[in-house]
């Protein structure tokens, strides 16, 4: 059987982790086993954090409607459970953008439900 040199194959991936590290810092963007290491952390954190994005946008949301139902002589649990008393449903972030950008609405929206 044939030799077989590693030499291109070797190149071509030691190139295509450092250009995925390209902008680290240190020896993270130039060490091949350093930049292994970052992209595998780098992989991981971004897993989780798209998860967590989830989480972060329902907590804005709650937020938001609060802030706008306590205007409106509400706080956030009463107006949700008022709303779930009604039958109405509208969710979280729809209730959150009229809050943010249509209060008029908003207001029209809780008077509803006094």
């Amino acid at each position: 059987m044939a030799r077989v040199k590693r030499g291109t194959m070797k190149n071509k991936r030691r190139k295509n982790i450092l250009a995925q590290t390209k902008g680290y810092r240190f020896g993270r963007s130039t060490k091949e086993r350093v930049a292994k290491e970052a992209i595998h952390h780098a992989g991981a954190h971004a897993f989780r954090d798209r998860r967590k994005k989830k989480r972060d946008y329902r907590t804005l949301w709650a937020l938001r409607i609060n802030a706008a139902a306590r205007t409106e002589g509400f706080t956030y649990s009463t107006l949700i459970g008022a709303m779930k008393k009604a039958g109405i449903t509208v969710d979280r972030k729809v209730l959150a953008t009229l809050a943010k950008d249509h209060p008029e609405v908003f207001t029209r929206f809780t008077k509803t439900l006094k």
